[in-house]
């Protein structure tokens, strides 16, 4: 790459420009040039808003995963999710505000702290499950009446309020006993939101949660199990795809060295799935008031590394998309530079990302905050710019 012949880059020395390993074609109305890699989402070329200026922070997985869900790179702060439970409580009674739904192949390296609530209260944490992992469907003994059932949950917070009014200001308490009262909701709510019984073979053949491919069977029930959930009103669903593994494991799609084989693994399990939950959000109307984003932790070299047949990291300048409310679609914003490496057009930050995503939800990000050690802390810490130019 011109000017970059001794850059040094996350695992070594960069190697030639290598032109992309699937071919680019225009895609629906608006002519959006999207990979064959994708076929099923590039069809849905015409509901996305690229930014393609995106940058980060870190070209280390777990600081770069950690801003793009935290907005800081050091552990110990709490995801967007968290925060968006914080601002604007629950709309549904029986199911948490905010659930997380891990690749049913293993969590990423830093996963459970995408979900943690961090300095804020414990109860603002994200949920966690998967539809292969479905909560039991717990019932009362046969012979306790309706009756008795709410009798001796009310006697119980009754005796919850008590105590908590004994140790005021304990937020861990006040945490716990909100937890349990969900747990003793979600006994019928959650295991009716993974029953898939009622869902017509169409709809499971769409997904691909009959493919005889276990990944993508798990992936594809994943996504349905989001679409439930916000159809079921809950605030903030977090969907991974793709586990971490040391060493280029089977869920990863962290390519160093042979982005071919890997991508053509991974490619298929996230296409279908994906694109089915885009096409049903749409179809059902919950694209009129669900902000899809669709986002990584940072991209990849526009050169192979030496030696190798893969990309290496790059924060530089990188994609993400977004759909639904708020947002143009068919729209793309900013550009890198012509061989992809830098953002050189309306360059965009993680912290600018996350001001327009709680701007579309209703919250002004420099207003959002929680006093923890000192500090007024926000998820843009003291940085960050709504986006105006993607806004509709």
């Amino acid at each position: 790459m011109p000017g970059a012949g001794d850059l040094i880059t996350s695992q070594g020395q960069q190697g030639n420009i290598v032109k992309p390993l699937w071919e680019f074609k225009p895609r629906g109305q608006s002519g959006k040039m999207m990979s064959d890699l994708l076929p099923n989402l590039a069809e849905l070329a015409d509901e996305m808003c690229f930014i393609h200026s995106m940058t980060a922070k870190s070209s280390a997985h777990g600081p770069a995963e950690n801003q793009m869900s935290t907005g800081f790179v050091l552990d110990g702060f709490p995801g967007i999710g968290a925060w968006a439970a914080y601002a604007l409580g629950s709309e549904c009674r029986n199911l948490p505000a905010f659930v997380a739904i891990p690749d049913p192949r293993g969590v990423p390296q830093t996963c459970p702290r995408h979900w943690a609530s961090g300095f804020l209260p414990a109860a603002f944490q994200g949920c966690a499950f998967t539809a292969d992992r479905p909560i039991p469907h717990l019932t009362p003994p046969a012979n306790l009446g309706a009756q008795d059932e709410r009798a001796t949950r009310d006697l119980l917070r009754f005796l919850n309020d008590r105590h908590l009014a004994r140790n005021p200001g304990d937020m861990d308490l006040a945490a716990r006993i909100s937890a349990y009262e969900l747990a003793a909701q979600m006994q019928l709510s959650a295991a009716e939101v993974g029953d898939f019984s009622g869902e017509s073979p169409a709809t499971l053949q769409s997904y691909g949660v009959t493919s005889p491919e276990p990944n993508k069977a798990g992936f594809a029930r994943n996504c349905l199990l989001a679409l439930r959930l916000l159809e079921r009103d809950v605030r903030f669903v977090q969907l991974f795809n793709g586990s971490y593994a040391m060493g280029e494991g089977v869920g990863n799609w962290d390519g160093h060295k042979y982005i071919v084989d890997h991508y053509s693994i991974h490619a298929p399990i996230l296409d279908q799935p994906a694109a089915a939950l885009l096409k049903d959000l749409r179809q059902r109307g919950l694209l009129n008031d669900t902000l899809v984003a669709f986002v990584t932790e940072f991209g990849r070299m526009p050169t192979f590394q030496k030696g190798a047949s893969g990309r290496d990291h790059n924060p530089k300048g990188f994609t993400v998309w977004l759909a639904g409310a708020g947002v143009k679609h068919a729209f793309s914003y900013g550009a890198t530079d012509e061989f992809g490496f830098k953002a050189v057009e309306k360059e965009t930050t993680i912290y600018d990302l996350h001001a327009t995503i709680l701007h579309l939800l209703g919250l002004d990000h420099e207003r959002l905050s929680y006093y923890h050690n000192g500090i007024e802390r926000r998820l843009t810490d003291v940085h960050g710019h709504v986006v105006e130019g993607i806004l509709s």
